[in-house]
């Protein structure tokens, strides 16, 4: 059987721009918690929801943070900022480049930001835990993981946050808050983790700028799905 379709999930889904351009008006309280609570309706590796959200409605506190902000969107403009990716043409690209230049202008005035973390759980390793990883891995395939097992660590923690987030900006998207994904701010994390008082052992994944457009929602600009889908095998 054929299951339904939502037509609303998925223009929610086409016509989720990222909005930089915002106004400084407030945002309710009650709108930022519905934000979290869709974040919370993520799924987490093994269950364990050891996600945390930061949430900065004070502006004195986001006033603070917007040096910080400005350095690492200048450290981005002078670098991966300069070149204009393959899917966009020049004149998006600089559209795309102002909108990042009016946010920066008028960060201090941005009514909340959302700061999704996390902090991993001890994993305690015993024998007949290695047995069984060597049994299935063989030894060799376990030195590969052992040499990297950061990476790997480091895409559990994200696969326990970023799918959380999504939910996050399609709620806001459907409560016609205008948002955007950014992990500029780790150029400077430990700045930013100063300034929030987050935790040294509790990593952050993003920098969620929210609050009512400015601009327009509408369709956003991709790659056929014929360019990018690989049946069976690569």
């Amino acid at each position: 059987m054929t299951p339904p379709v939502s037509a609303d999930l998925f223009d929610t889904m086409a016509t989720m721009r990222a909005m930089r351009r915002l106004s400084a008006d407030p945002v309710p309280d009650e709108l930022l918690e519905r934000l979290v609570q869709a974040a919370v309706y993520g799924p987490s590796g093994s269950n364990a929801q050891d996600y945390q959200y930061v949430l900065v409605t004070d502006r004195q506190v986001v006033a603070t943070l917007a040096p910080l902000w400005t350095r690492c969107v200048d450290a981005y403009l002078a670098s991966a900022g300069r070149t204009t990716p393959a899917a966009m043409d020049d004149a998006a690209f600089e559209r795309m480049r102002a909108a990042i230049e009016y946010q920066r202008d008028h960060f201090a005035e941005t009514p909340a930001l959302v700061i999704p973390c996390y902090r991993a759980p001890k994993v305690n390793a015993d024998l007949d835990g290695l047995r069984g990883m060597v049994a299935q891995l063989g030894t060799a395939g376990l030195g590969r993981l052992a040499a990297r097992g950061g990476r790997f660590s480091l895409l559990g923690e994200a696969s326990s946050v970023y799918p959380g987030v999504q939910n996050l900006l399609l709620a806001a998207r459907a409560l016609g808050l205008g948002a955007n994904l950014t992990i500029w701010h780790l150029m400077l994390e430990r700045e930013w983790k100063a300034a929030l008082g987050i935790p040294s052992d509790v990593h952050t994944f993003a920098v969620i700028p929210i609050g009512w457009p400015l601009g327009n929602f509408g369709p956003v600009r991709r790659r056929p799905v014929a360019d990018v889908l690989h049946r069976d095998r690569w």
